[in-house]
Formats: C-alpha cells, sequence, structure tokens
C-alpha cells in the first residue's frame, strides 16, 4: 500500500494529529536550550512547511506534513510567547522579609495542619520582593480575619521557587514561573491584619471555602476530606496517609476535579430536567426537551468547574462535554476521537505549558484510551444493545468495564512511571468498584445533602455519603497494602518516555492495520525504560543530602534526621519503595560527627565516597588527606581548593551550575538537574565570587568555570583550581 492510498484510507483521522503537532511544537521550546535553537526550530519548521506545499502535484502526503510542521511552529511560538507574557521577577537567594502584603488567596490545608496563602507584597524601596508569594502559615499562627483582600503585616523566610532536588524531579521552579509565583516559604510567628478584606468582597473563593467548611462540618476526617475533594476541588483535608494510599492503589484520579466528575454532574442534571419536564404533556409536545435539558446541563458543568476552581484539567473536561452536548443537540455521534482533539487543542492554545504537567497528560491519555478503546470493533460489538437476557447483558457490561480498566491503566502507566517512579498493579480492579461508587453514590448522595441541608434535612443523606466515601478510602487502603501493589522504578530516561507515548499516539488514533507499528516504539521504549539502572548515588541541589544504593538494592541516606520528603523523594528516584537505613548499614560507610566515607564496589572497581554531614570545618590538612583518597567528595559548603578528589567535587560551587546529581558508577555517567547551556527563564541567576572581591553577573550551567572535565560527559566536575573563581548562591 503506497502511502497516498494509506493517508486516503485513514482522512477521517489525520485531524487527530493537529493537538500532537502542537504539543511537538510546545515540547521542542522546553527541551531545545536557549533562543537561538527556539528560533533554528522555528524557521525548520516553518521551511518544512512551505517545501512540502510546493512539492509538485501535492497529495495528502505533502499537505498533511505541511500542516504538521505548520503546527509545530506555532506550538513553539505559542509557548514562547506564554513564557515571556508571564515573566515577573523572582527572587534571588533566601531571606527573611518583613512586609505588608494584600492576601490574593487562602487555600487551607486542614490535613498538614497549615494554610497556604498567595499574597501581592507593598513595593518597599528597602525590600526587593517579587510581586507575587506564596507562603505557608501554620493553623496556630493564622490570625483572625485572614480572607482574600485583606492586608497583612508579616515577618516571613522566603526563597526562590525550587527546582528539581535530583534529576527526574519535580521541577517547582518551571510550574512557578507561569503562576508568576516569584517566592515561597513559610511565614513566622506575629502576623497581623492591618486592613480586613472588604465587606463586599464574597465571590466564589468565599463561597468555596464557606462550602468546605460545611462539608468538613458534616462528615469528619478522611471522609470529609474526599468529599470536599468532590464538591470544591480542595485537597487540603484529606489526610496524607488516606492521599498516598489512594496514589498507591491507582484511585488519586478521583480526587481531581475533571471528566468523570464534571460528566457525572452534567448527565445527572440533564437526566433530572428532562424527568421534570416530561411530566407536563403541554412542554414535552411544544419544547425540545433534550435541547433544553443540554442547555441546564451545560450550565450546571460550567458553574461546577468554576466553584472547584477552573483548574487545566476541569475546564478541559468542561469544554468537553459541552462539545458532547452540542453534538447531542444537532443529532451527531458526540463522543468520539475528533472531541478529544478538539479540547486538546483548546487547552493548548490556552495554556500550552499543560503539555509537560502530570494532570493533563494522564487526563488526556485516559480519555483517548477509554474512546479509542470503545471505537474499536470488538468492543463495539461488546457495548452493542441485544437482545440477550439480563445476565448476559450485566455479564457483558462488566467485562466491557474490567476490559476498559485493563486499557487505561496500560496507557496511564508509562506516565505515573515517567513522573513519579510508581505505578499501581491492581488500579483496574479497584477502579472498578471505585468508579461506579463515586459517580452512582457518592456523589448524588452529597448533592441531595448539600441541598437537604437548605432545609435542615441532610442528615440522611449524609450519613450514605459517609457509609460510601468509608467503604472507598477502606478500598484504597486495602489495595496499596496488597502485597505488589506498587511498582517502582528509576527515574526514566525522556528517550524511552517520549518512544512509549508516540507508540501509543499511533496505536490509537490509526484505524487501518498500519497502526500495529505503533507497537515498535511502545515496544523500544518499555524497555529501554525497565534496562535503565538505578544510580547508585543521588545528591540534592543544596549538596545537604546523599542517596547511597547498596548492592543489594537498599538505600542509605547521609543524614539520619532527613524528614519523611526528602525520604520519599530519593527512594522514589532511585526506585526503591522500602525505607531507608542509615549511611553506616552500607558495606565499608564509617560517619563521624562531621564526615562520612564509603567503599562502594562497582563495575570491577572500589570507589571511595566522601560527604560532609556537619556545618564545622575540618583541619585543612585532614580534609585534604580525605579529599586525595577519595574519588567522590560531596558538601553543602564551598570546599578548600586544596581539595582535589580523584573525579567529582561536588561542593556547593559546582551544584549552584549543575543542580542535583544521579552517579552511575558502574558506567562512570553523571546525570544532572540543569542541562549545559540552559537559558530557560526559570533557570536561576548565580553569583560569582572572586579573590578581588565580590561581582555579580548571570551564567548558566555549562560556563566554564573550572579546568578539567568530567569523564563521559563534558560537565565541569573535577576541581583542581579555579581560575581565582567560585560559584555560589
Amino acid at each position: 500500500m503506497s502511502v497516498e492510498r494509506w493517508l486516503e484510507a485513514e482522512r477521517d483521522q489525520l485531524v487527530l494529529w493537529c493537538p500532537v503537532a502542537l504539543a511537538c511544537g510546545i515540547t521542542a521550546w522546553f527541551l531545545l536550550p536557549d533562543a537561538g535553537a527556539w528560533t533554528v526550530f522555528l524557521l525548520l519548521a516553518g521551511g518544512t512547511a512551505l517545501a512540502a506545499l510546493a512539492v509538485p502535484g501535492g497529495g495528502r502526503a505533502a499537505r498533511g506534513m505541511a500542516v504538521f510542521a505548520g503546527l509545530c511552529a506555532i506550538g513553539c511560538a505559542l509557548i514562547w510567547l506564554r513564557a515571556e507574557r508571564v515573566a515577573a521577577p523572582v527572587l534571588a537567594r533566601t531571606t527573611v522579609a518583613t512586609m505588608t502584603a494584600r492576601v490574593l488567596s487562602v487555600d487551607p490545608l486542614p490535613a498538614r495542619a497549615l494554610v497556604r496563602v498567595m499574597l501581592a507584597p507593598d513595593v518597599m524601596p528597602d525590600a526587593l520582593l517579587p510581586p507575587r508569594v506564596r507562603v505557608n502559615i501554620a493553623d496556630a499562627d493564622v490570625p483572625a480575619g485572614l480572607a482574600p483582600g485583606a492586608r497583612l503585616a508579616l515577618r516571613a523566610r522566603l526563597m526562590p521557587p525550587a527546582d528539581a532536588a535530583v534529576p527526574g524531579g519535580y521541577a517547582f521552579a518551571r510550574v512557578a514561573w507561569f503562576q508568576r509565583i516569584g517566592a515561597t516559604g513559610k511565614a513566622l510567628p506575629g502576623i497581623r491584619v492591618v486592613q480586613a478584606a472588604p465587606v463586599t468582597h464574597d465571590g466564589l473563593a468565599a463561597t468555596r471555602a464557606r462550602l468546605s467548611a460545611h462539608i468538613q462540618a458534616r462528615l469528619p476526617g478522611a471522609a470529609g476530606g474526599f468529599a470536599t475533594a468532590l464538591a470544591t476541588g480542595d485537597q487540603g483535608a484529606l489526610p496524607l496517609a488516606e492521599a498516598e494510599a489512594m496514589r498507591r492503589s491507582g484511585l488519586a484520579h478521583l480526587l481531581s476535579v475533571s471528566g468523570l466528575h464534571v460528566t457525572a454532574v452534567v448527565a445527572t442534571t440533564m437526566l433530572i430536567v428532562l424527568r421534570l419536564l416530561a411530566f407536563s404533556p403541554w412542554a414535552a409536545l411544544r419544547f425540545p426537551l433534550p435541547l433544553i435539558a443540554a442547555g441546564c446541563g451545560a450550565g450546571m458543568g460550567v458553574g461546577y468547574t468554576l466553584l472547584t476552581g477552573a483548574e487545566v484539567p476541569t475546564i478541559r473536561s468542561c469544554v468537553a462535554a459541552i462539545l458532547v452536548l452540542a453534538g447531542i443537540a444537532i443529532g451527531r455521534e458526540a463522543v468520539t476521537l475528533r472531541l478529544v482533539a478538539a479540547g486538546a487543542l483548546f487547552v493548548l492554545a490556552l495554556w500550552p505549558e499543560a503539555v509537560t504537567g502530570a494532570s493533563s497528560q494522564l487526563s488526556f491519555a485516559a480519555v483517548t484510551a477509554i474512546v479509542a478503546f470503545a471505537e474499536w470493533p470488538l468492543a463495539r460489538r461488546l457495548s452493542a444493545a441485544n437482545e440477550a437476557g439480563m445476565v448476559r447483558r450485566w455479564g457483558r457490561a462488566l467485562a466491557m468495564l474490567l476490559a476498559t480498566g485493563v486499557v487505561v491503566e496500560i496507557a496511564l502507566m508509562p506516565i505515573a512511571l515517567y513522573h513519579f517512579h510508581k505505578a499501581g498493579l491492581y488500579g483496574a480492579a479497584a477502579n472498578i468498584v471505585a468508579i461506579p461508587l463515586t459517580t452512582f453514590v457518592i456523589m448524588p448522595a452529597e448533592a441531595m445533602a448539600l441541598l437537604l441541608d437548605t432545609a435542615g434535612l441532610g442528615r440522611p443523606a449524609w450519613w450514605i455519603a459517609g457509609m460510601a466515601t468509608d467503604g472507598l478510602l477502606w478500598l484504597s487502603r486495602a489495595v496499596a497494602v496488597a502485597p505488589g501493589s506498587v511498582q517502582a522504578l528509576p527515574a526514566m530516561p525522556d528517550g524511552a518516555y517520549a518512544a512509549m507515548v508516540a507508540g501509543g499516539l499511533w496505536i490509537a488514533l490509526w484505524r487501518t492495520r498500519w497502526r500495529r507499528l505503533g507497537l515498535v516504539p511502545l515496544a523500544v521504549g518499555a524497555t529501554w525504560a525497565l534496562a535503565t539502572p538505578a544510580p547508585d548515588l543521588l545528591v540534592t541541589g543544596d549538596g545537604r543530602h546523599l542517596a547511597l544504593r547498596g548492592r543489594d538494592g537498599s538505600l542509605a541516606l547521609l543524614r539520619p534526621r532527613a524528614g519523611d520528603y526528602v525520604r520519599g523523594l530519593l527512594g522514589e528516584n532511585a526506585g526503591v519503595s522500602a525505607e531507608a537505613g542509615e549511611f553506616e548499614s552500607v558495606a565499608g560507610g564509617a560517619c563521624s560527627a562531621d564526615l562520612c566515607v564509603a567503599d562502594i564496589v562497582r563495575g570491577g572497581r572500589t570507589w571511595r565516597l566522601l560527604a560532609t554531614r556537619s556545618a564545622y570545618l575540618v583541619a585543612i590538612a585532614e580534609m585534604n588527606r580525605a579529599c586525595a583518597a577519595a574519588d567522590i567528595v560531596v558538601s553543602d559548603r564551598y570546599l578548600p581548593r586544596s581539595c582535589t578528589p580523584r573525579w567529582i567535587r561536588a561542593d556547593r560551587g559546582l551544584l549552584a551550575r549543575t543542580g542535583g546529581l544521579a552517579i552511575d558508577l558502574t558506567a562512570a555517567k553523571v546525570r544532572t538537574v540543569r542541562r549545559a547551556g540552559d537559558a530557560h527563564p526559570w533557570v536561576p541567576v548565580a553569583v560569582v565570587r572572586t579573590r578581588y572581591g565580590r561581582r555579580d553577573r548571570q551564567f548558566r550551567p555549562g560556563d566554564a568555570l573550572h579546568s578539567r572535565k568530567m569523564r563521559g560527559g563534558g560537565l565541569s566536575a573535577r576541581v583542581t583550581r579555579t581560575a581565582g573563581e567560585e560559584a555560589g548562591q
């Protein structure tokens, strides 16, 4: 079959690749390092589009290539423009600031005993603060009258938005850039309200807060936290242990208001309106009842989206629901992959950065997998209406539900492993119970309870909602602790992830037998990801925390008092789900109060690791001897120039340029958080200190500050001389 004949057979599917092309251009902007590379990409994509249009004879292949390349260029331009439009000052270094600020939003997090507040600090000549900062306030320090619109006087410890701590970690600095957050931190005690919130301020935020408080008063504990997430999108009241259990069991998607929730609200509204109007023969004979019910459903969907905070997945789901209703109104088949493509184009045009978000990727992947599977001929036959008995109909419906759950789990597993480094194995079975329970019991009971509460009669409905929610939470805990419930994997290479995504899209979007070719990149990506070895050593970007992987796969931490967050972060990126041990437990590991040393056997040789773990200085002669005997030295402070290990000196100067490190000793390779030459706007600015004084200049990872190169990658790692310069924050 020629390419033209194949494309002719797939002509109805070609439009589905438009959002894929737009996403490719957006992704290229994130992957390429600087404005020069972005400009070259735009020129190449635009030139490819023009060249394809100039091909004599044209044809679908040439036109398709022109459209695809053109959309790639548009995607790159969109995200570049978006990054420039949201540009805002970012705090240069950690500081303790005294300020007055206006409260922009208040987000209670009862499960963590704090309130997260977005502030707009006043402009003060002696305090160079970003125009938008986010601080956490402990519950005990929350002042009376804290509300959006109020003005506060406070002291806070602020820091720049954090980059990924280790390669493969969560890069909040990139997310914060697009949210215009210039600093984050913790407010210190002594907060005062110097100006109350306007009395007229009673918008959606206040309504959402009152509704959340009302639900938690009716359903205390974890059940109330889950019910609040369904009604207002606020997940802060759900205990952390319950949230982790839902992630491990594959039910975390129920917490994020998206397609399932919007569909339930819209469908229920339509059904109720249609049934009520059908009671009137006069209305049924004179008005298009389905059209009226669809309009009411659309209105309720928009209201629910606004009430739950109008997050990107919710907006995408609302737009998709409205398109479905429009299709119903005009008598067309509504739930198709074209609908999914239209929703994706809408989201990418307004929020192109959503391409990199785990939530958006999971949402679109789930919907695409469900619709693509439903359009498969075998699935159509399985779900088609027939004259079989009730038992057979229910059996086929259950088989269809199970098959859909399995397909969705397969589609979501690469995304979960890439972003979270673990995936639930029993999610399909758990979702068979959890999704109907949430859609047909918990949400209707909660809505009925809120409605009846207006007359003080909601107690029976709250009891039903509470019992059903407790059952769902029990299910998540049971699945989470089941043997082998979670598969952990070290940080996945970008190339492996890209191959699996490309293969999955190829299978989902085409319809002829050539779709099977998507199994090749899917298999290559999966094999690549599974064959990627776990790092032997992880070093966080501040140099304070170090995780060493033992020969038995266990993990040992440098600092015994590392918190749960650090332990979880390092364990996930190392692909270890077991609790991390102490550094001394590693074979050959020994520590004093100030230094730790370990001999690590990898790749047929022994590597010596030296790390500092206190703020006290070590005698220079002793430190020099220890450095000379070590292959790798890690420290959270500047080390003397006379400290010359045999391979890497990862002190504060190096880590300020590279970010966290993941080291594979067997292959003698190092991965860094920051890529050489990366000039994206959220990449931090550093300060260079010289022996002639201090001077500030901007530099990017990859600038040559050291004289020798690390083996295997062009990273300036081993320092013997610094040419009079040290890199600092």
